[in-house]
């Protein structure tokens, strides 16, 4: 089965996607949607497919299978209902929407035209997150105690552009911080509790954010996420058997288990041998081919919703942000 794409957007994220997308087996970009033809007339020139000068055309499209919206947070629902309502299947990028509200819209949307709908979180389909989740669930790594996890770069772009304009959902914690609650949540359960500080702008876009978290069984987290520094990318599990290292956590290239073992002394503990975490398959180009591939193998089966990425934690985690938003003063405009 050919799972036939069409990307709704040009922008960067569009592109990398298309370039995954050719990496994948029985999948097939073949149409490409912008505001501007001129644009999507490039877009096909570089990845391929049929170019359309507007969204609605895109999704009117009889060839097209699934669309991936790859537009600006505060446009996706409009967009993705452009596409359900068209009976297209839908792989939205993420946030799925700048709240928690939207997103129940969106996903009572997909049930009422019976289509496939999912968050593109990467990370949940990542073939080293999923191992990693495994084997910490198997208890050989040892209980977790703590984590902790940042990711942030410098943003240096005009007031429109949608990093840094509030009416596009501009927000470090939307942008960056959404990886570091995933990767929590994917490892450690849901959370229990969450309390954030940030650094907002004039126009109360939250700069740089921090949050600290308790998690079931005890386990508490510390996160960051960052528009104004670079961070170092990484993540870090403490175990009562050792530390967990994920370099690029939410599309890590090397996850590492260091076990701590006994010295000679009765308070002594020394790092051991490290073992790698094997993925549960080779990763495939910048890690959005396993999205990819986890939608068409939901559509070959003829679900609705993915198991990697259910709609109920989706749902989680946005209103995870919605409380963290409202703790630290960010609204949207209209919101």
């Amino acid at each position: 089965m050919t799972t036939r794409w069409g990307i709704l957007a040009t922008g960067k994220i569009a592109r990398t996607f298309a370039r995954d997308l050719a990496l994948v087996p029985d999948a097939e970009l073949v149409a490409v949607g912008s505001r501007r033809l001129a644009s999507a007339e490039a877009f096909a020139a570089e990845h391929g497919g049929t170019a359309y000068g507007s969204y609605e055309e895109l999704v009117a499209d009889p060839a097209v299978d699934v669309v991936y919206v790859a537009s600006p947070h505060a446009l996706h629902l409009d967009h993705a209902r452009l596409a359900l309502e068209a009976g297209k299947h839908v792989l939205c990028e993420k946030p799925l929407t700048l709240d928690v509200a939207a997103a129940e819209e969106m996903v009572r949307l997909a049930a009422e035209h019976d289509r496939f709908l999912m968050e593109a979180m990467w990370t949940a389909c990542h073939p080293a997150i999923l191992a990693l989740r495994d084997r910490l669930r198997s208890g050989e790594l040892g209980r977790p105690r703590h984590l902790h996890a940042e990711l942030g770069f410098r943003v240096d772009a005009p007031p429109e552009d949608r990093m840094l304009n509030p009416s596009l959902g501009a927000s470090a914690l939307l942008d960056m911080g959404i990886y570091p609650l995933t990767f929590a949540h994917l490892v450690l359960g849901e959370a229990e509790e969450l309390h954030a500080v940030a650094d907002l702008t004039a126009d109360a876009i939250d700069l740089d954010v921090a949050v600290t978290g308790r998690y079931p069984a005890g386990a508490l987290a510390t996160m960051t996420a960052s528009m104004s520094s670079w961070s170092s990318r990484r993540a870090s599990i403490a175990t009562d058997l050792g530390r967990i290292d994920a370099d690029d956590f939410h599309h890590p290239e090397r996850i590492t288990f260091t076990p701590y073992v006994q010295g000679e002394g009765s308070w002594v503990f020394l790092p051991g041998e490290q073992v790698e975490i094997e993925p549960t398959e080779p990763v495939v180009g910048q890690g959005y081919a396993h999205e990819i591939v986890e939608v068409g193998r939901c559509l070959a089966a003829g679900l609705r919703e993915s198991p990697l990425v259910p709609h109920a934690q989706t749902l989680t985690i946005l209103r995870q942000m919605d409380d963290l938003r409202a703790q630290v003063g960010v609204r949207f405009p209209g919101s």
